[in-house]
């Protein structure tokens, strides 16, 4: 079986190598200064820039916004790969869906019928929401607003850096061709060299055509951003009403939950207040080293008188007291003691 061999282009080849040698040579010129370069108008230096801006800022926005609702850097190297290979996403719960899970877990080990496993349930099937809700915003945040900007930076702005690095070649081979046009001797040197410099000129202002039309169209494509961009801040509105939401009930249900009797906790006690409110007392002490000491004490409520409740502190010389009717007694006393030295009677 004969196969043949792709013909080899020995004149295109060397044409090619032609071209680009003399490219080369140009831009050194360029550089060291000693030839001069075609300029663009200001019309289309500006549309360049603009250009270059919103390549540059689209970019950083696209980073920024994946790395907003995606703060893992390695599950977003994770979606890359797998978005290249297999054209989809990884299927991954959140950190809150674990969340939630080690707290229903944990609720069913230390008894869901006790206050603190209840509890720990309804908190934990809340978080499972609220990671639901998490993944849903991810994805329509992708959808809406990610993937529209990727998709302009992957094609209009692909289409528009090449013309221009054609463009950019265009005019190295008609400076090339003015050199050389300036450079001729002979008669037929400069006929050759005027030939060329026409062929260049005409090949670098269709192409400068071409690249002024695609960049000019960079007006264009802001206002689809901007639609993409007032879609992300609906999926955001949705996405944290939703959360206000479901925190909302569940708030509700922890305070519901709640045991009836009013307690005051001390100390990482309990204190039960059925009987009333509570009294402080303040006195001091001498120590061993001849310094006074300030003692907070906490007395439970001893008994109740019709609709007040009193405590009677029996000490021909009892300390100074306080009853406790608002957090502001407590503030007061406390700031002037030590907070640690805190007992309960």
């Amino acid at each position: 079986m004969n196969i043949k061999m792709p013909e080899f282009d020995v004149k295109k080849f060397v044409k090619g190598a032609g071209s680009t040698l003399s490219r080369v040579v140009q831009l050194t010129e360029e550089k060291l200064g000693t030839s001069e370069k075609t300029e663009m108008d200001a019309r289309f230096e500006h549309l360049s820039e603009r250009s270059d801006s919103a390549k540059l800022w689209t970019e950083k926005i696209v980073r920024d916004t994946e790395a907003a609702i995606v703060p893992n850097p390695a599950n977003r190297v994770e979606d890359f790969i797998f978005e290249k290979i297999e054209k989809q996403k990884p299927k991954r719960l959140s950190n809150l869906e674990y969340l939630g899970l080690d707290m229903i877990e944990a609720g069913g080990e230390f008894g869901q019928d006790g206050p603190y496993g209840s509890a720990l349930i309804k908190v934990g099937q809340a978080q499972q929401k609220l990671g639901s809700c998490e993944r849903d915003f991810i994805g329509s945040a992708g959808m809406c607003f990610i993937q529209p900007l990727k998709k302009f930076l992957d094609g209009e702005m692909k289409t528009i850096t090449k013309e221009k690095g054609i463009l950019e070649s265009k005019r190295l081979d008609l400076d090339a061709c003015k050199n050389r046009a300036r450079k001729a001797r002979s008669m037929i040197g400069q006929q050759t060299a005027e030939r060329d410099l026409r062929v260049a000129q005409s090949e670098f202002d269709r192409q400068a055509e071409i690249t002024k039309l695609l960049l000019e169209g960079i007006s264009t494509t802001q206002a689809t951003h901007l639609r993409h961009l007032h879609s992300l801040v609906e999926a955001q509105v949705r996405y944290y009403g939703q959360c206000n939401k479901i925190m909302s009930d569940l708030q509700r249900e922890l305070v519901s939950m709640r045991p009836p009797t009013p307690r005051l906790r001390v100390n990482s006690e309990d204190i039960d207040l059925a009987c009333g409110p509570p009294y402080l007392s303040k006195s001091q002490t001498l120590d061993s080293s001849q310094h006074y000491q300030q003692t907070i004490t906490l007395h439970p409520a001893c008994s109740s008188r019709g609709t007040t409740k009193v405590c009677s502190i029996s000490s021909s010389s009892a300390p100074e007291s306080f009853s406790i009717i608002d957090d502001s007694v407590i503030a007061a006393l406390v700031a002037e003691s030590d907070p640690n030295d805190v007992s309960v009677l």
